[in-house]
C-alpha cells in the first residue's frame, strides 16, 4: 500500500510539475511581457517590469488598425453565439429521433455521423458548396462550417439513452404531440450535457484560426484568432503589445473554462457512460 501511495504522489507531481511548464510558465510570460516597455519586452525574459504599463499597452491595441479588436471580437461573438445556438438546437432533436427510432434510416444517420468524426473536411470542395448557395466569404457560410454536429449528436445520444422511454409513453397517452413532447419534457433534461456541447462549441468556434483564414478572408470580416495573425505581424518586434493583445483575447476563454469545467467533464462522462 506505502509503495501504491508513493508511486501516485510521484505521479500527480510529475503532471503537476508538466503542467507547470506547459501551461503557467507561458502564460506567466505573456502577463509579465505585456505590462513592459517595448525596450525592456525585446530581452524576451521572465524578468519584471521596471515601470508597469499595461493600460497603455492595452490601449494600443484596442486603438491598432481602425480598432480592429473591436471589430474581431464582434465578429466572434456573432459567430459564436449563432453556432451554439444552432447546434445545441439541431443535434439534440437529431439525437432524440435517432435514439428512440431503430429503422434502416436511423442506422444510416449513424453511420454518416461517425463519418463526421473520422473523415477530415476538405477545403476546396466546401468553398464550391458554399458558393454554389452564395453564402461563401460570408458569416452564414463560416457558421455553417464551424458546427462541429457529428460530436455533439454523440454527446447527446449518449445521455438521451438514460431517458426511460416511459416518459415519452406517458407523454403521449396525455395527447402530447412530437414537438411538445421533446421541447416541453426531454429537452430541459438535457441541460447537463446542453451545458457541455455549449461550451465545447463556444471554445472551438471562438478558438478557430483555419476556417475564418480561408471562409471569411478580409480585414473587416476578421475573427478574433485572425486579429491575432494580423497584428503580430504588423507590430512583431512590439512584443509588449502582441502578448497584451493575446492577453485580452484569451481572457474570455479563460474565465469561462474555469467557470464551466466541471460541466464540461460531467456532461462527456455522463453521455459516455449512460449511453
Amino acid at each position: 500500500m506505502k509503495k501504491k501511495k508513493r508511486s501516485r504522489l510521484l505521479f500527480q507531481t510529475a503532471v503537476f510539475l508538466a503542467s507547470v511548464v506547459i501551461y503557467i510558465i507561458p502564460f506567466y510570460f505573456i502577463i509579465l511581457t505585456s505590462c513592459k516597455s517595448r525596450k525592456e519586452a525585446a530581452r524576451l525574459d521572465l524578468a519584471w517590469p521596471s515601470r508597469w504599463q499595461f493600460y497603455e499597452n492595452c490601449r494600443k491595441v484596442f486603438e491598432a488598425n481602425n480598432h480592429m479588436v473591436v471589430r474581431a471580437l464582434g465578429n466572434s461573438l456573432i459567430i459564436t453565439v449563432c453556432s451554439v445556438t444552432i447546434i445545441v438546437l439541431v443535434t439534440s432533436l437529431l439525437a432524440f429521433v435517432i435514439q428512440r427510432r431503430d429503422d434502416r434510416s436511423t442506422r444510416a444517420f449513424n453511420l454518416l455521423i461517425l463519418a463526421g468524426l473520422i473523415v477530415p473536411s476538405s477545403i476546396v470542395p466546401t468553398y464550391w458548396v458554399l458558393d454554389m448557395l452564395h453564402i461563401a466569404k460570408t458569416m452564414v457560410g463560416l457558421v455553417m462550417v464551424a458546427l462541429n454536429i457529428s460530436f455533439a449528436t454523440i454527446l447527446y445520444r449518449g445521455f438521451m439513452g438514460s431517458i426511460p422511454r416511459a416518459i415519452d409513453e406517458a407523454a403521449i397517452i396525455d395527447g402530447c404531440g412530437t414537438g411538445r413532447l421533446f421541447l416541453d419534457i426531454v429537452f430541459p433534461l438535457l441541460k447537463p450535457v446542453s451545458a457541455t456541447v455549449a461550451v465545447v462549441t463556444t471554445l472551438h468556434v471562438y478558438n478557430d484560426f483555419v476556417n475564418p483564414l480561408y471562409y471569411l478572408p478580409g480585414a473587416k470580416n476578421a475573427t478574433i484568432q485572425l486579429s491575432i495573425y494580423n497584428f503580430s505581424g504588423q507590430y512583431g518586434s512590439d512584443w509588449n503589445l502582441v502578448c497584451a493583445d493575446i492577453l485580452l483575447i484569451s481572457i474570455p476563454v479563460v474565465v469561462m473554462y474555469i467557470i464551466f469545467n466541471r460541466q464540461i467533464v460531467d456532461g462527456m462522462v455522463m453521455g459516455s457512460v449512460k449511453g
